[in-house]
């Protein structure tokens, strides 16, 4: 059996990230693609020939696909995601699932009553540092953790018109939503349940309308601070990852491959971050694990088929969106948020 997949959106979510893992990924297939913007059109129907090109959301939903894949812009997450809940059809959610919780738990209790399964794409759970880090944490090699930093930093000076710079609160914009929703999700993946939040959001470039400087703290319960940035504005940028143990350091430089090479059209997998272990003047290069962005879909085929447990429980996904807001509390108050 063939998942048949129809993906709402062909923006880069849809054209750089879904479409080419769908199309790598043994027993899926793109059968049909929305957009009714002429360029994404013709590029839509370039590189997936045999995908029906359609107009609306409800051709899409009476086409006699398997799946759904939410790829639009912020403020479509929501209300396509109970369309497609509605209609009967399994759905992936790109990142973030929602712009509130309650609006989050709105789509599963609609897909628990209709007994249709939802998940949210957080591609960077199978990011090459991500899972590098976490098999070293596994082994024991950091000894006890102290401090988690992890930074998307970017040097973008100039706000550009797209919807992500918008401030209406539906479009969920700015960078605490956007590189935030991975920064906060791989911290609780690493470090587990958070007890307090405390944040700090600006704007830093002329006519920004949304956060564009993030900075985000985590107590864990566990003990571990995950300290997380994001930036338009680094004009220099920090190692993506630093995780500080008791007997060493694991520190990762750039930002892992697969998503240039996807954009390219280059092959994708089997890409590792550099990084290293050690202590000062004793760091030795850590033989990556390879990123496996792929790995999302395999395991949501197998659910789909076979039964097995989502790649993304969608609970996580608002558990995540929870600290979100918390950060977004902090930020306005000033004060450390109690989770």
């Amino acid at each position: 059996m063939s998942v048949r997949t129809g993906i709402l959106g062909y923006g880069i979510a849809g054209r750089v990230f879904h479409a080419p893992l769908i199309e790598a990924t043994p027993g899926m297939t793109v059968s049909a693609i929305v957009t009714t913007d002429p360029d994404r059109r013709a590029a839509a129907a370039a590189a997936h020939p045999s995908a029906r090109l359609l107009s609306t959301p409800e051709e899409l939903f009476a086409a006699g696909v398997d799946l759904v894949v939410v790829a639009g812009p912020n403020r479509t997450h929501v209300p396509l995601a109970l369309a497609a809940v509605e209609a009967g059809i399994p759905v992936v959610v790109d990142k973030p699932f929602a712009a509130t919780v309650a609006d989050a738990r709105r789509v599963l209790k609609a897909a628990e009553q209709r007994g249709v399964p939802v998940t949210v794409f957080q591609n960077r759970r199978w990011d090459s540092d991500f899972l590098t880090a976490r098999a070293l944490l596994a082994e024991g090699a950091l000894g006890r953790v102290a401090r988690f930093e992890s930074r998307f930093e970017r040097w973008t000076p100039t706000p550009d018109d797209g919807w992500r710079e918008r401030a209406d609160a539906d479009e969920a914009g700015g960078l605490l939503y956007d590189l935030g929703s991975h920064l906060v999700d791989q911290a609780v993946q690493l470090f587990g349940p958070v007890a307090s939040v405390y944040a700090e959001l600006d704007q830093r470039r002329p006519g920004a309308r949304v956060d564009d400087d993030v900075f985000v703290a985590l107590r864990h319960h566990n003990g571990v601070r995950s300290h997380l940035w994001a930036s338009h504005t680094a004009a220099h940028h920090g190692p993506r990852f630093r995780v500080l143990g008791s007997e060493a350091a694991f520190v990762s430089q750039g930002l892992d491959g697969q998503e240039g090479a996807l954009a390219a059209g280059l092959p994708f997998g089997g890409l590792t971050t550099p990084a290293v272990l050690g202590v000062a003047g004793g760091f030795t290069p850590v033989p990556g694990v390879p990123g496996a962005y792929s790995e999302f879909y395999r395991l949501l085929v197998a659910a789909l088929t076979e039964g097995g447990p989502l790649p993304v429980a969608p609970e996580s996904a608002v558990y995540a969106l929870g600290l979100i807001e918390a950060a977004f509390e902090s930020a306005r108050t000033g004060e450390v948020v109690a989770v």
